[in-house]
């Protein structure tokens, strides 16, 4: 059940954070790095891996399914992860906040968003270096993203 606590450790060497961006290229066919992040998705569960994201991430992502795709696609995205036990979800507590926030104000050379920086805050809490995300933010935070395109400059944002 999404939002549930995490009762087990994650192996960094074989879990993927999935950010925002990486989730809305999976769930649109439409999205240039649709096929290349599904192959990374299903490299990394194929390998015995598992997929990392936030209580964060989820919200942004299930409103931007549904301005963007639909109701009925935000509904099946979220009943497909839901019922996914290879889908681990971080909670964003008062700490992981707190942290997010002394980036976010620090940060001045860099457009991030909040959700960016609680996000950082969960991969390095556990030592998750690979995301799976087109968001230029997290190689330039020093994270590894996958697929690699080219950087097309396109933000998923609420406001757009």
């Amino acid at each position: 059940m999404v939002g549930s606590k995490p009762t087990s450790k994650v192996s960094s060497s074989l879990a993927l954070f999935v950010d925002t961006a990486g989730w809305m290229a999976m769930a649109d066919a439409a999205d240039p790095a649709h096929e290349a992040s599904r192959r990374e998705r299903d490299s990394c569960l194929e390998g015995g891996g598992m997929l990392v994201s936030t209580d964060y991430v989820i919200d942004e992502t299930l409103t931007l399914i549904r301005v963007r795709l639909g109701l009925s696609a935000a509904e099946g995205w979220w009943a497909q992860i839901d019922a996914s036990p290879r889908i681990r979800w971080e909670r964003i507590d008062a700490s992981r906040a707190e942290k997010a926030r002394t980036r976010f104000f620090a940060w001045t050379d860099k457009n991030l968003s909040f959700t960016d920086c609680t996000s950082f805050v969960v991969m390095e809490e556990l030592s998750l270096r690979r995301a799976l995300t087109t968001d230029r933010h997290f190689s330039q935070a020093g994270f590894e993203t996958v697929p690699r395109v080219p950087d097309r400059r396109r933000r998923y944002s609420i406001g757009e």
